[in-house]
């Protein structure tokens, strides 16, 4: 059986009573299905599962500026699909495409991936977590003209 751990977050994001009733009528119809489960986060529902709060976690806040402290680099996110695709773009200090950007969640880990294919970095990689608690990236940068890792961070900028 597949495991949908949200909705794509829409009932978080819904104000409304109709918006929130597709919600509702969604899930209803994909655990009806019997091929997912799904989970719709409601808005101002206390959670106290403290190691299931990753699982809660809307991708949408991955949105936005990340800046590395030891050397300005910054990575732009700039929408998150639906599949967990990501709209990114990396900065060192001049734009330079993504060959591959990824945000997954494995247990209560929401991991992102990025690879560069451009601009002498052909191979780097990041691979890194969010954490919710301080709000950063964190994780190991692959310089694969070097062939070394790093342990690095983003703050949000």
């Amino acid at each position: 059986m597949k495991q949908a751990t949200e909705v794509s977050g829409y009932a978080a994001k819904c104000s409304s009573a109709t918006g929130l009733g597709i919600a509702i009528a969604l899930t209803i119809a994909l655990a009806a299905s019997g091929t997912v489960t799904a989970q719709v986060a409601t808005p101002g529902a206390g959670n106290n599962a403290g190691s299931a709060a990753a699982d809660k976690i809307n991708l949408d806040v991955l949105e936005g500026a990340w800046v590395r402290p030891d050397g300005g680099y910054v990575i732009l996110i700039q929408r998150v699909g639906a599949n967990g695709q990501l709209e990114a773009s990396y900065f060192n200090p001049q734009p330079l495409p993504f060959a591959k950007a990824q945000a997954t969640r494995e247990g209560t880990a929401v991991r992102l991936a990025f690879e560069l294919q451009a601009g002498g970095y052909s191979g780097s990689t990041y691979d890194l977590v969010y954490d919710a608690a301080s709000d950063r990236l964190k994780g190991v940068y692959y310089q694969a003209v070097m062939k070394q890792r790093f342990e690095v961070y983003f703050t949000r900028k």
